[in-house]
């Protein structure tokens, strides 16, 4: 039986047990209430616990009524509003804007039950039965949509969600930090439009006092109605995206101001370690027992996070957007306590499912420069090839796997997050590599090749496929010399930016070679602000405005997706469409394994 009061209150009954009269904060999420570190309302709820205050969880509230809002009263400071671990209208649709069918952070799977686009539609009702409660909004879904955007189900540049949903302030990345401030400088008496100067958030003003010398980029008006101001938007907000080196950054929304504040700075690893340790229960609340629990948190139940950020900068990728590029790792020691906390549980099997984060072995990893100069604003850290400044942590990952083995219970470790197979290739990482697959990988090691053609490859960010080819047969001539049958699975996205049909083509001519059925495909979503998004909407990089082939219609893209998972019989119809339109008959045989009679379909 699950001991209620080691969770947040949920309900006025939970709060008169402890005595409170009223929470300080009360956060309002998208997602059920799990209370795992994984789970950004979680870790922001212990944080604000672990500084003094009294703070309130009402999770998935109905939003057709009020009942749900009035659980827990009002809050003496603010209410703290996020969609969730996903934007809404990625939980609640599928690349094809399909309703999805089940939502792994609800309880029981089941869908619905938070509204498309959660943090406005959560933000009016309180706005609506609150008045005069600021209003902080947080989480990836407000983070990305703190400018004006591009919003792919409605295929239209919305305006920053700040204006859309009248709230007081967003914070956008991880938000430790910043709802620190927030809270304490509200508690001390502070007006909550006087909030000016908090790194990592986003504020709306009616003039520029103060940000005389911030980074002006172009309006909403501007952006929305010219593709070429668009992308000159994204380009001057993305170059200010260091914690370092970043200005604030200004964008005019009819007569007021949207000011972004430079990113907080990195959290050190004392301040890391200090976060996860704080007391999480590590449980859904039983409020979902009858219900079978939440799925989502299968997933992570015994896993761990071991570092933040990723300095590859893929095109496509929100956590990236959303933790930044410079690496921030936990102690050996933390996460080691972390382990023993999950061995001594009654439900541990003995298998630790991964220790890792956005990129597995970027853990340990760091660059001398980022402390004093930041990342560099004109070269990446990883492409076109990994810069010698960054200097990776394999030596620790190491160390570390080693001692989670020693510690008693614990029969297995594997690491499942993404790998960055370009940093696998050379000679350092020999020993990393040897280990990982002798001793961490489950017979199957995820990689993200994500495509087979240099052209779609460079729109992403990504290494040219030869790397990939490098790194496939290092891991399998590893795998024979310690004996082991182990194998890749590989992950690809379908209808990115740059791609064109005959560039899919040559991937699946590729797969059916090499007898490869990919299972792991994911078609692509342009998701707010990132690179990616900004092509698919304007047609254009927007670094060097050359233009990027995209696909917008439902049936070209379901024939990419086909071409790449051609061996699936439902895809069979798609096929021969596709071969047709390329005028590639003479490839039937190698993806359908025989010749196709006269008027077969």
């Amino acid at each position: 039986m699950k001991d209620h009061s080691k969770f947040f209150p949920v309900s006025r009954q939970d709060m008169k047990e402890r005595g409170w009269e009223a929470c300080d904060v009360i956060l309002i999420t998208g997602d059920a209430y799990v209370d795992h570190p994984s789970y950004g309302a979680a870790i922001i709820g212990r944080v604000l616990e672990d500084a003094g205050y009294k703070v309130g969880i009402i999770a998935q509230p109905d939003w057709k009524s009020d009942a749900d809002f009035h659980k827990l009263g009002r809050p003496r400071l603010f209410f703290g509003i996020t969609a969730g671990n996903l934007d809404s209208m990625v939980s609640n649709y599928t690349a094809s804007k399909k309703p999805r069918r089940t939502d792994d952070y609800s309880p029981g799977g089941k869908p619905d039950l938070r509204p498309n686009r959660a943090t406005l539609v959560y933000t009016n009702k309180v706005k609506e039965i609150f008045p005069g409660v600021p209003v902080v909004l947080g989480g990836i879904e407000a983070s990305l949509r703190r400018f004006a955007h591009y919003d792919y189900w409605a295929e239209d540049v919305r305006r920053s969600l700040l204006v859309d949903a009248k709230a007081d302030i967003l914070v956008y990345g991880m938000g430790e930090k910043q709802i620190l401030e927030i809270a304490r400088r509200l508690r001390d008496g502070e007006d909550v439009k006087s909030l000016n100067q908090i790194r990592g958030t986003t504020i709306l003003r009616s003039d520029l006092k103060g940000f005389e010398d911030a980074v002006k980029i172009p309006s909403f008006e501007e952006v929305r109605t010219d593709k070429d101001k668009f992308n000159e938007a994204f380009k001057l907000a993305y170059g200010e995206g260091d914690p370092v080196r970043g200005k604030p950054v200004v964008q005019k929304h009819g007569d007021r101001f949207v000011i972004q504040q430079p990113p907080p700075l990195p959290l050190i690893t004392s301040e890391l370690d200090h976060i996860y340790g704080l007391p999480f229960t590590r449980e859904w609340h039983s409020i979902y027992d009858k219900a079978g629990g939440v799925p989502g948190f299968e997933t992570v139940r015994f896993s761990i996070t071991a570092h933040r950020g990723c300095a590859g900068e893929c095109s496509f990728c929100s956590l990236f957007a959303h933790q930044g590029r410079m690496i921030q790792s936990r102690s050996k020691e933390s996460i080691l306590n972390e382990v023993k906390l999950l061995a001594g549980r009654k439900e541990f099997k003995g298998t630790i499912t991964d220790i890792g984060g956005p990129t597995a072995n970027l853990y340990g990893a760091d660059c001398e420069q980022w402390e004093m100069s930041g990342a560099c604003k004109n070269k990446q850290c990883m492409m076109p090839t990994k810069c010698h400044n960054l200097k990776l942590g394999y030596s620790k990952s190491m160390e570390l796997w080693k001692e989670v083995m020693a510690i008693p219970k614990v029969k297995h470790l594997f690491i499942q997050s993404g790998l960055r197979y370009d940093l696998l290739i050379s000679k350092e990482s020999d020993e990393y590599l040897e280990a990982l697959c002798e001793n961490h990988v489950s017979g199957q090691l995820k990689v993200a090749p994500e495509h087979g053609s240099d052209a779609v490859l460079a729109a992403m960010n990504k290494p040219p496929f030869k790397v990939y080819e490098q790194f496939a047969a290092r891991f399998k001539t590893i795998n024979q010399k310690i004996g082991k049958d182990q194998y890749l699975v590989n992950y690809f996205i379908s209808s990115h930016p740059g791609c064109t049909l005959n560039d899919t083509l040559e991937l699946a001519k590729y797969l059916a070679q090499k007898h490869m059925q990919p299972e792991q495909v994911q078609d692509f979503i342009p998701l707010p602000m990132t690179v990616s998004s900004c092509m698919y909407h304007t047609g254009k990089n927007p670094f060097d405005g050359k233009p990027v082939p995209v696909i917008k219609d439902y049936r070209n893209r379901q024939l990419h997706r086909a071409l790449i998972q051609h061996k699936q019989p439902k895809n069979r119809g798609l096929i021969l469409e596709t071969l047709k339109k390329l005028n590639r008959m003479d490839l039937i045989k190698l993806f359908l394994g025989e010749p196709v009679k006269r008027g077969h379909s």
